[in-house]
């Protein structure tokens, strides 16, 4: 029996020419290549306040935390392509993730978006490291609110000349890690369902 995979791709960024946002335009296609069915979301059509337990208390969980659960929620898997900042998770992504990881219920019965999710990390940047510290924190984070991440990564170095013309990855590489990557994201979802 073949299992297709329902595969979120999340990219941490909103900027215009992101490197992450055309690192996930290209993961996108490599998963749906492997069989997946893929959908692809902005962070900006989810705008948030800044995570504080006297918001939450007072109003409660935003509902565009509570549509990012649901959406995370229908996917078995989730591919987060993230930028670094400070050598680590930019702050739109972390209250994203922190936000959903207060979600507790929905609709009166339990809800945790995050929890048993597999997901795949991957990260761009035009420096030397190529996200590799932002990725270091981000695995730990992910782990914490109950996800599952798959050891392959995606680390992208020299963004800025890391992408061809029509969008792909120039260095053989750097496709082979994502391929890699978006392969164990799959395996493993398929593993999970198969439990």
């Amino acid at each position: 029996m073949t299992i297709t995979s329902k595969i979120l791709v999340l990219p941490g960024s909103v900027r215009s020419g992101s490197f992450n946002v055309r690192l996930a335009a290209v993961a996108a296609l490599e998963l749906a290549d492997k069989g997946a069915d893929v959908t692809r979301v902005s962070l900006e059509d989810y705008p948030l306040p800044i995570l504080g337990q006297d918001f939450e208390r007072t109003g409660g969980i935003p509902d565009n935390a509570m549509k990012l659960g649901r959406m995370i929620a229908l996917h078995a898997g989730i591919l987060i392509c993230s930028p670094e900042y400070n050598s680590s998770i930019p702050p739109l992504l972390k209250n994203a993730i922190d936000w959903v990881s207060r979600i507790r219920s929905d609709g009166g019965k339990p809800f945790r978006p995050w929890k048993d999710r597999t997901v795949a990390l991957a990260a761009a940047s035009d420096g030397r490291f190529g996200g590799m510290r932002c990725l270091t924190h981000l695995r730990s984070v992910m782990m914490s609110v109950g996800a599952q991440v798959v050891t392959e990564q995606v680390s992208l170095a020299g963004a800025s000349k890391a992408f061809a013309q029509d969008g792909s990855l120039i260095d053989d590489r750097a496709q082979i890690a994502l391929s890699d990557t978006c392969r164990s994201l799959i395996d493993h979802c398929a593993a999970y369902a198969m439990r």
